[in-house]
């Protein structure tokens, strides 16, 4: 299992983050094109709870869609939040996403854990390509934050 750790600092209040980060339809915003990522379920209101479910489409490999659904599991507003896959491209996805005020902005923090499936041969792919793409990802989730909300 990896376990990945990121922070960006964004100098936006606590409410702006929250507000941003809790809400489905920003996902897109923050993945790359190439992944083809697009949220499927909907999403009436506007605070995410605990028990939440998040549907998707993404085609990270060659193109080809893979449907990954994530459950909400944890939530305190304006702290941190959870998310855990339910079904999609691993065998294992839990990933923690903090929030806190410093220096009069946000300090935000994501802590991963996943494993890919297939025993040895998932090993050997993780290492080769999925490790890879994951801090890709969040390389350009970055990026584009960093332009968002101009750091």
């Amino acid at each position: 299992m990896r376990e990945l750790y990121f922070k960006q600092w964004l100098p936006i209040s606590l409410d702006e983050a929250w507000t941003f980060f809790s809400d489905p339809s920003n996902l897109k915003e923050i993945t790359p094109a190439k992944m083809g990522f697009v949220v499927t379920s909907s999403h009436p209101g506007d605070r995410m709870y605990a028990g939440q479910i998040i549907r998707y489409i993404v085609r990270p490999l060659f193109g080809i869609p893979l449907k990954w659904c994530t459950e909400i599991t944890h939530v305190v507003d304006r702290q941190y939040f959870v998310d855990e896959q339910r079904f999609g491209p691993y065998a294992f996805w839990h990933h923690q996403h903090h929030f806190t005020e410093q220096n009069g902005g946000v300090l935000m923090e994501d802590i991963l854990h996943y494993k890919v499936p297939f025993g040895i041969l998932g090993n050997l792919v993780d290492r080769m390509v999925v490790n890879r793409e994951v801090n890709t990802i969040f390389a350009y989730r970055r990026k584009v934050l960093a332009e968002r909300f101009r750091t």
